[in-house]
């Protein structure tokens, strides 16, 4: 660790390099530019200093802050200022290898340095692997000197090959339209995951992705030819399609993965096409507020039941649910900082959905209680989300997540037990009909 002296440049939106000398023998008085043209001696020049947009600053939205600039920056605050690392990783190949002079690996020329007796320098380069975004610290005219930690890391011939590689690919994802921040989460699963486990993450992350496919396409396929919704709950689709927009604008808001972004997207979209096929939605006035009016599109008597055991499950869970939401964005509201109102009403939207989310399944656990059946279930597609949330537990500990949506993934592990209790405790007659074709379907699939 050192203590690292900032130059009135640097902190005035300069910049900042450093300039790393691995040398065989120690000179008693050197200067640079001897040093730089030392023929023994491997050289490394790394800049320091990365200009990036500060991180927003939360704050009391009801207290009174010390310093008013303070709110104007975390909401205004968008333009690129000076960061500086405060950690530094560089790699010192230590292999004793013979490499041919005339046919080098291309990803090893510009590193490889040859003396006169054709014996190449200790090969000495930057971990761009190791260069985190979290490491980074904001540079201020007030900040004279900082604490900086220069880590050596030993690295191996084949090792050193692929990181050149992983390097390479990875500075290009910016073209691609890839943020900083989203090749910071991939770094973090080259730099920070075990082999062995990163070996594992990409292989469920290819089942992951095959299931999320599987899972989208039954679902759809169920709900576009299902015509009778005779022990489905409507609340519970309005709930999955608000939860969803919800969840979707929260990731949105905290800048999470796009391994995660991208599914919830879809997700929202497939949840609210559902309720457009379940409900009839329909602009009306609640006074002299504008309102949606959602009305079943249901008639005949078994979905008529359905309906009524719906509504008397959410009185019973409305008693618990909404003063615990009140409550919950009160607190919130009073005692934690936020970015900002909009901010604040995500958060607490989210939090109502994370913490009270498994209330809203329950309405169709009390249906299917009553009906004793769970033949009205989509379970092929149902069964694809289960084995994916498994598998969401093991990315819960990999990928960047907020606390919150790592939690609710073993929550809905709790809501899938119960469910597969209901399917053993009401065995679905299969001469009857199959479970993932509609009742009508099948009826006409026998008259043939």
């Amino acid at each position: 660790k050192l203590d690292l002296a900032l130059p009135v440049q640097t902190r005035q939106n300069g910049s900042l390099y450093l300039h790393l000398f691995l040398q065989s023998r120690r000179l008693p008085r050197w200067k640079f530019w001897e040093l730089l043209h030392e023929p023994t001696t491997s050289y490394l020049r790394t800049r320091l200093t990365q200009l990036q947009v500060p991180l927003e600053r939360t704050f009391q939205l009801l207290g009174k802050e010390t310093d008013d600039r303070v709110k104007s920056k975390g909401r205004h605050l968008t333009l690129p200022v000076t960061h500086i690392k405060s950690r530094l990783t560089f790699n010192v190949m230590t292999e004793d290898v013979e490499l041919p002079q005339y046919h080098l690996p291309p990803e090893l020329v510009r590193l490889i340095t040859l003396t006169q007796n054709k014996e190449f320098l200790p090969v000495v380069q930057y971990d761009f692997l190791n260069n985190r975004l979290r490491d980074l610290v904001e540079v201020t005219l007030n900040h004279s000197s900082m604490d900086f930690t220069l880590v050596y890391a030993p690295i191996s011939l084949g090792k050193l090959r692929l990181v050149q590689h992983v390097g390479t690919a990875l500075r290009s994802l910016g073209g691609l339209g890839f943020t900083d921040k989203d090749v910071d989460e991939v770094k973090g699963i080259f730099a920070d995951t075990n082999l062995y486990l990163l070996c594992l993450t990409m292989f469920v992350a290819a089942i992951h992705l095959l299931f999320d496919f599987l899972a989208f396409k039954n679902d759809v396929s169920f709900w576009r030819h299902t015509e009778n919704m005779a022990g489905l709950s409507s609340r519970t689709i309005a709930w999955r399609a608000f939860s969803q927009s919800v969840v979707f604008l929260y990731l949105l808001d905290e800048k999470t993965s796009l391994l995660v972004l991208i599914p919830s997207g879809v997700g929202v979209i497939i949840e609210t096409w559902k309720v457009q096929k379940m409900l009839k939605v329909s602009p009306t006035y609640y006074g002299w507020l504008p309102w949606l009016q959602f009305t079943s599109r249901g008639t005949s008597e078994a979905e008529q039941k359905t309906q009524q055991f719906d509504a008397e499950s959410m009185r019973y869970l409305s008693y618990l649910l909404y003063p615990l939401c009140v409550g919950g964005a009160l607190y919130s509201l009073l005692y934690e900082p936020h970015k900002s109102w909009y901010s604040w009403t995500v958060h607490s939207l989210v939090n109502g959905v994370y913490t009270f989310g498994f209330l809203f399944m329950l309405p169709q656990l009390f249906i299917n209680y009553k009906l004793k059946s769970v033949a009205h279930l989509p379970w092929r597609a149902f069964m694809y989300k289960a084995f994916n949330t498994f598998i969401d537990d093991l990315f819960a500990f990999i990928i960047t997540m907020p606390t919150a949506h790592r939690v609710a993934c073993f929550r809905d592990d709790f809501v899938f037990l119960i469910y597969m209790y209901q399917r053993w405790l009401y065995p679905v007659d299969r001469s009857r009909r199959d479970e993932s074709v509609p009742l009508e379907l099948e009826e006409s699939k026998k008259t043939k």
